[in-house]
């Protein structure tokens, strides 16, 4: 059972919960000594209970009632989530490899069955929610990553923001744009969306949770009150997005309107549009829960996957793998799909999750480190506790997977990526980016060295982006500049070693060559 002492700690609305952890910690330890479970159940129940009243004094620093409010049920959601984490550490919760099979047909839906009639009917049922916390900082920009500018002068949020334009516009309809920030996106994106107020499209923000970084050795909260420096919180990834869809009121806005489908997906994936073949087969399927999963390559190898877990659609991470399994997870006989983040789910069945406490999401706990203030003081570890909105798969009735062709996965991770989307093989139409269609097999692979890491490091190396609609594989590594006009086929290697410099002249044809150092064209 739950400890006296960590019951009382447990706000109310979570206490069912605590007492089912509780009592189901007993009867699932076969392995450990009595002596063992019950010294883990105290020192668990010990953690818990200080965490809570640390959450508890850092509540009372807020001042504002209504910003109290608000404040302590994130807290609150926070604290459920921490015990989860003690909870599963104690019971050394690590998933059963053995249990674990490929999906079975029914759990993964060929794209290219769904009846293709493209019905507009479902339109005035759907909003459309994009996960725009993250920063440009990968790519050395500042501000949010949905602002960095990927093609003809638009960037990801002007894209997204056409093609809804002109699916409200083709089909009279009124689908709205929600943007998922996170504390480190919410100001500037309120400043860039005012450019859209004469468009015809509705959007609404809403903020993913703040939760407090933990201290790994003390297992309590980083920050000290509610004004506490910006490092010291997190937002707790995506998996987040069901309470702060619900807690911002939001989610009862769209139900209100008659909307009973969120087309979720990254900000910077670029394919992610709205489906209306897909649309169609939710509604048809009466599926809660569907997400978008595309055949595996060499590249996607670290992607999540749908696997069948005792009969149960579930998502699989890299990060839960036990070591000695990564390689068979990575294999592409074994787990053919990975998931592309485009999420569909019905709002209703969220609300409930939500208002039931089923959410119970696999936690990645992800180490970082706060930087010292002063000079010969250590960096400050702390963990983050996470959740993928792909996990929550197994809380939803008839959710499966659709294999869906890989022009619905193009992300801008790095500046390789953007070399791609900027170049010719795409098109771009009503905000939508269209391969070329004379292009043979998939897009090429790009890989840029370090010195194309920035976004400036890579405008002024690459000025003008070369034309590859016949290029199959790019590697270019140290301080390389191409001139305008070139050409690449097939596969070209240009690498420049340490102190060197290699210009390609302007009009340039590379095909199938290594350059190096000297500019030495060698055929290969």
């Amino acid at each position: 059972m739950a400890s006296a002492q960590t019951k009382s700690a447990v706000p109310s609305h979570l206490k069912n919960a605590a007492t089912a952890n509780g009592s189901d910690f007993q009867e699932r330890h076969h392995g450990k000594t009595q002596s063992h479970v019950a010294f883990e159940n105290t020192s668990t129940s010990v953690a818990a209970s200080q965490m809570r009243n640390a959450l508890n004094d850092l509540a009372d620093t807020v001042k504002d009632e209504s910003d109290k409010k608000r404040f302590e049920t994130e807290m609150d959601n926070f604290f459920s989530l921490f015990r989860r984490y003690l909870n599963d550490k104690a019971k050394s919760n690590e998933i059963d490899w053995n249990r674990i099979a490929p999906p079975k047909p029914g759990q993964v839906v060929d794209y290219n069955s769904l009846s293709n009639t493209e019905s507009v009917d479902f339109l005035s049922k759907l909003a459309v929610l994009k996960l725009n916390g993250g920063l440009g900082t990968s790519m050395g920009c500042v501000g949010p990553k949905s602002v960095i500018e990927v093609r003809d002068g638009m960037s990801f949020l002007d894209l997204s923001v056409r093609q809804i334009e002109f699916l409200n516009r083709t089909y009279d309809v009124n689908v709205p744009m929600i943007l998922m920030n996170s504390f480190n996106t919410d100001k500037d994106t309120a400043n860039i969306i005012k450019k859209y107020e004469g468009h015809n499209i509705d959007i609404m923000t809403f903020n993913q949770s703040k939760y407090p970084r933990i201290l790994k050795d003390s297992l309590l909260p980083a920050p000290k009150s509610a004004e506490s420096q910006i490092s010291d919180w997190y937002p707790p990834g995506h998996g987040d997005v069901f309470e702060s869809l619900y807690n911002s009121g939001i989610l009862d806005k769209l139900l209100d309107r008659g909307i009973e489908i969120l087309f979720l997906s990254n900000a910077d994936n670029l394919g992610a549009v709205v489906d209306l073949n897909i649309l169609q087969h939710m509604v048809e399927t009466r599926a809660e829960y569907i997400m978008e999963l595309t055949d595996k390559t060499k590249a996607d190898v670290k992607g999540g996957t749908i696997i069948d877990y005792e009969g149960q659609a579930r998502l699989l991470e890299i990060a839960q793998v036990p070591k000695q399994y990564v390689n068979e997870f990575k294999s592409i006989k074994k787990f053919k799909y990975f998931n592309t983040n485009n999420i569909w789910m019905n709002l209703r069945a969220v609300k409930r999750v939500v208002e039931n406490n089923e959410l119970e999401m696999e936690i990645i706990p992800n180490g970082k480190s706060i930087p010292a203030d002063k000079k010969g003081e250590t960096d400050v570890s702390v963990i983050q506790l996470e959740t993928a909105v792909g996990a929550a798969i197994k809380h939803f009735k008839n959710a499966h997977g659709v294999n869906v062709p890989r022009r619905r996965f193009l992300p801008v991770k790095t500046c390789s990526d953007l070399m791609l989307v900027k170049s010719d093989l795409y098109t771009l139409k009503h905000g939508q980016l269209m391969i070329d269609p004379s292009r043979f097999g998939p897009a090429p692979l790009i890989k840029l060295g370090s010195d194309f890491k920035k976004v400036s490091q890579f405008q002024s190396r690459i000025p003008s982006i070369p034309k590859i609609l016949e290029l199959d594989h790019l590697t270019i590594t140290g301080a390389v500049n191409l001139g305008r006009g070139v050409v690449l086929k097939g596969t070209v290697i240009i690498v420049a070693s340490e102190g060197n410099t290699i210009d390609v002249p302007p009009g340039s044809i590379l095909e199938n060559v290594v350059v190096q150092g000297s500019l030495r064209l060698l055929e290969h």
